[in-house]
């Protein structure tokens, strides 16, 4: 049969738009792919928030501080030198339970407290040389030290606390009531003979003890002695004089982990000079007690054979010796 060419034409038309008719419904048809799901934003991960503080433990701690039977560096924790704190505090007459309920107080931050000065303390002992001072790092540091607490005790008493000028906050009450267990602090039973004071230093567990003619302690604290390089000298010494605010004379030849590039050098004195804020020197050379710009190892590390105590139970310990003191390095 003969199609006419018109016709032809007009078929091929109408076939081509129904192809594309057929493609276009079957693309409508036809599900469309899902969307790629966007990533969601990344966040950072939220804060921790401090754990809460133990309040038994602060109070022991707080109570045995008061009562001249140091714990160290107050944290919230009843680590190994508060539990021999305690008892030894027992054992001469303290009530364990006899808790304080006043062991937190309110607090408000100076303007002097926040003017410092502050210094970031280097590593390098020849850089601390060339500084005029080796004060408190930072605020934070230097509330730690007068109330006897850690920075991060602080913290956890006070989460929400930015630590500046005018702000309230919550301390340890270190300056409570409690009398101590012995005679009141500082007092011998003759004070115009030193002998009558003996400073007993043991090795085995870590700590020292004061006490006056009678057997009486004036005072009892957490300390760090020798190592294996350096060990406790075993024997009886005197307490040859008392500096406070002392500057350190380094000698890298007196220490086994000098750096081998270090020279003689004197360090400034302040809170964080290595032997702190008092050295109480004995009749054995090179050897003293002393405190320390890092209250929270005492008791728990080693030393170079001195005999390490933090800050505040140093200077406890330098109102209670004189020269002619004995002193007792005991195993």
């Amino acid at each position: 049969m003969r199609i006419h060419k018109g016709l032809c034409s007009s078929v091929f038309v109408w076939g081509v738009m129904a192809l594309l008719a057929c493609g276009q419904i079957e693309a409508a048809q036809k599900p469309k792919p899902a969307a790629k799901k966007q990533p969601a934003p990344r966040t950072a991960p939220a804060a921790k928030a401090p754990a809460p503080v133990d309040m038994q433990a602060l109070q022991t701690q707080v109570m045995l501080d008061r009562a001249g039977y140091s714990p160290g560096e107050i944290d919230g924790t009843m680590g190994t030198s508060t539990k021999r704190a305690l008892e030894a505090y027992t054992k001469n007459g303290g009530k364990a339970g006899a808790l304080p309920a006043d062991a937190v107080t309110a607090y408000k931050v100076t303007e002097q407290d926040a003017a410092g000065p502050f210094t970031p303390i280097p590593e390098d002992m020849m850089e601390k040389a060339k500084l005029a001072a080796l004060g408190y790092a930072s605020l934070l540091e230097a509330l730690g030290e007068r109330f006897h607490s850690s920075p991060a005790l602080l913290k956890r008493m006070n989460p929400a606390a930015k630590f500046i000028a005018g702000e309230d906050i919550q301390v340890p009450n270190v300056a409570g009531t409690i009398e101590p267990v012995g005679p009141p602090r500082g007092r011998q039973s003759n004070p115009s003979d030193p002998a009558v004071t003996t400073v007993t230093v043991r090795k085995a567990t870590s700590d020292l003890v004061v006490t006056d003619g009678t057997g009486h302690v004036l005072m009892y604290a957490p300390v760090t002695t020798g190592s294996e390089h350096d060990p406790l000298p075993i024997g009886d010494w005197k307490v040859t004089g008392v500096q406070k605010d002392p500057k350190f004379h380094y000698n890298p030849d007196l220490f086994w982990d000098a750096e081998p590039s270090h020279s003689k050098a004197t360090i400034p004195p302040g809170p964080n000079n290595p032997v702190g804020v008092v050295w109480v020197d004995i009749s054995r050379p090179h050897y003293g007690l002393h405190g320390t710009p890092e209250p929270s190892t005492v008791g728990k590390t080693t030393s170079h054979g001195c005999v390490r105590l933090t800050n505040w139970d140093a200077l406890k310990l330098a109102s209670l010796v004189k020269p002619g003191t004995k002193v007792v390095f005991a195993e």
